[in-house]
């Protein structure tokens, strides 16, 4: 496969300034790869509210400048550095996520915390992103993507989707518990949805409007609450979660008082875990 030297790709070259799109990024060549290195040809990718984030230099930490945002890219494998070991292929059809590497030796790896390894790499952050025709991601943290997964599809899984399905998988949530689901007809929360009742879990869910109700209810919610139409918001949770309370909570809500409520509503007699919680057992959505 021939390999241009310059691309489309979309940039910023300082905090907080102007997109800019280029046609002349240059590709990394095949030989310039290093090990433990892909190049992916990317042909879809999704756009993330973390890519606001990075462009408006929200957080306090440094992102690379200039900078190609993006993290839920779908694409194939058209190189791989020399003296790399792994089992992705040339010709494979991968997704590239967030976290674009870590370690996997430090403890934190070894117990399923990659996000939080102090050698991980951002994607589209620390490291140029998905907003590109070709990329340059780690092998060790490359998602195969099944050749019949719609791609448009999987782009959004690579982050929406394996945040919120970590968190369904720390609540400790057995089938038949009810799982509480706050922002559940948002981006994040339908997907968070529509794990819960696959595994049999038995999903509340909270948001407002008659549009995100249909949502829901068509995606496995057993029961929709309107924050908004609700009198007693708390008390309507318990009533829906048989009157003790759900077992566990996905918080995909940017509002303070999703927290609160969730917190407050959550079964008492249930033994908390860690990532905060009072009863219950309650999981922030802050990272895959």
């Amino acid at each position: 496969m021939s390999i241009p030297t310059k691309q489309s790709a979309v940039i910023f070259e300082r905090s907080n300034g102007p997109l800019i799109y280029k046609t002349d990024w240059p590709v990394v060549q095949p030989k310039d790869l290093k090990p433990g290195e892909a190049l992916v040809k990317i042909t879809h990718s999704g756009v993330c509210h973390t890519d606001l984030h990075a462009l408006k230099g929200d957080w306090p930490l440094d992102t690379k400048l200039p900078l190609v945002g993006g993290h839920e890219g779908v694409g194939i494998i058209v190189a791989i550095g020399a003296g790399t070991t792994t089992e992705r292929k040339v010709g494979e059809r991968v997704g590239i996520k967030w976290l674009a590497d870590s370690c996997l030796d430090c403890e934190v790896c070894r117990n399923g915390q990659e996000a939080t390894c102090s050698k991980a790499i951002c994607s589209g952050f620390a490291v140029d992103g998905t907003f590109q025709q070709y990329g340059v991601s780690y092998v060790k943290h490359l998602t195969p993507v099944p050749e019949g997964l719609d791609p448009t599809q999987a782009a959004p899984i690579l982050c929406a989707g394996v945040t919120v399905w970590k968190a369904i998988k720390q609540s400790n949530t057995n089938p038949g518990d009810y799982i509480l689901i706050s922002g559940a007809g948002g981006g994040l929360g339908h997907l968070a949805l529509q794990y819960a009742a696959a595994i049999g879990l038995r999903p509340i869910a909270v948001d407002t409007g008659e549009e995100k109700r249909k949502l829901c209810m068509s995606l496995g919610a057993e029961t929709f609450i309107d924050f908004r139409q609700s009198k007693d918001l708390k008390a309507d949770i318990r009533a829906a979660s048989g009157g003790l309370g759900p077992h566990a909570a996905v918080i995909a809500s940017s509002a303070a008082a999703a927290y609160n409520d969730a917190l407050e509503s959550l079964a008492e007699v249930y033994e908390g875990m860690e990532k905060g919680t009072i009863g219950g057992r309650i999981v922030l959505e802050t990272g895959a």
